[in-house]
């Protein structure tokens, strides 16, 4: 088993938060593994599984999926809670989008992610490459199904309706943490701006998924005043986890979330209204993904429990 990357300390002193059983993956292993692993460097791709030290990459890779991360692999923004690499981005390649569509063709999956740093330094903050990239993927495998995890383009209208003319099955764009603490989380960022960017993806006719991180020091008044907000600019997939520390550097874990309270907040967002709750410590926004493009699959499927409950 492989012990995830969590250095938070209880402390001023040097000894760390006890990490908890339910917080162990297996090491990533196997054919399918290899084969992804062998077409992301041959292709020369960024994954977020890697840059953002994801725990499920061991059971994704193995099963030949991945996310994959365009406009590069260096954001210019730099929120706490984030491994991925802060500074002067390269300059936009091109040549992106044909070589991530060849990549998902190879791998032959029939569901894809996609996400991307920010690039606040470009004019159309990337939503160009992000166009042409959806584009690409769907001429190229018209059978897969695509999620893209979206910037918030600061809120620019006309960024995001690039995303909606694509037509993507799932656009998601975190929201990562409560309103209180976003911007000692997100820096950059701003919850009520973050809740508009949802709101018009949602009029543009998308399907929309956000994901919030547990253990940064929220309440549970506040989680659920966020799942509210939520409701209502109309998300349709929640995605709840446990913040895990990538490096000193980053916030530091205030807390494990046991899993009985990730059930809870599981059954209070269906009760809200969401149409997916996908909510437990190892959870991160592209897990199960390939589920949450279906309408009603969570729904149902939490109705399905409630339901044999009943009769047991």
């Amino acid at each position: 088993m492989q012990e995830l990357p969590v250095v938070s300390k209880t402390d001023a002193s040097t000894s760390k938060i006890q990490k908890p059983n339910w917080l162990r993956v297996k090491l990533p292993i196997g054919e399918s593994y290899k084969h992804v692993r062998g077409l992301v460097d041959t292709h020369k791709l960024h994954t977020i599984c890697e840059s953002g030290n994801c725990p499920n990459m061991g059971e994704c890779w193995s099963e030949g999926t991945a996310t994959f991360m365009i406009l590069g692999n260096i954001c210019t923004r730099s929120c706490g809670f984030c491994a991925v690499a802060t500074g002067r981005p390269l300059p936009v390649d091109w040549d992106e989008p044909q070589r991530v569509a060849e990549a998902i063709h190879l791998m032959t999956v029939k569901h894809a992610v996609l996400t991307s740093v920010d690039r606040d330094e470009l004019k159309d903050g990337g939503s160009i490459i992000w166009y042409n990239t959806i584009k690409a993927v769907k001429n190229l495998n018209p059978d897969t199904t695509l999620e893209t995890l979206v910037p918030d383009f600061r809120g620019n209208a006309e960024q995001i309706q690039r995303i909606i003319d694509a037509a993507p099955e799932v656009v998601s764009h975190n929201m990562e943490t409560v309103e209180r603490l976003t911007r000692q989380v997100r820096i950059q960022a701003k919850y009520r701006r973050s809740l508009d960017v949802l709101r018009m993806l949602k009029e543009g006719g998308m399907r929309t998924k956000t994901g919030i991180m547990l253990g940064l020091g929220e309440t549970r008044e506040e989680v659920i005043q966020s799942m509210e907000d939520l409701v209502g600019v109309g998300c349709d997939v929640l995605t709840l986890g446990q913040y895990l520390q990538p490096t000193r550097k980053h916030l530091a874990v205030q807390r494990f979330v046991h899993p009985d309270e990730f059930a809870e907040y599981r059954e209070i967002g269906y009760q809200l209204g969401f149409d997916y709750v996908e909510s437990g410590p190892l959870v991160r926004s592209s897990y199960h993904s390939e589920k949450h493009v279906i309408p009603g699959w969570g729904r149902n499927k939490w109705l399905e429990e409630k339901n044999n409950l009943v009769t047991a």
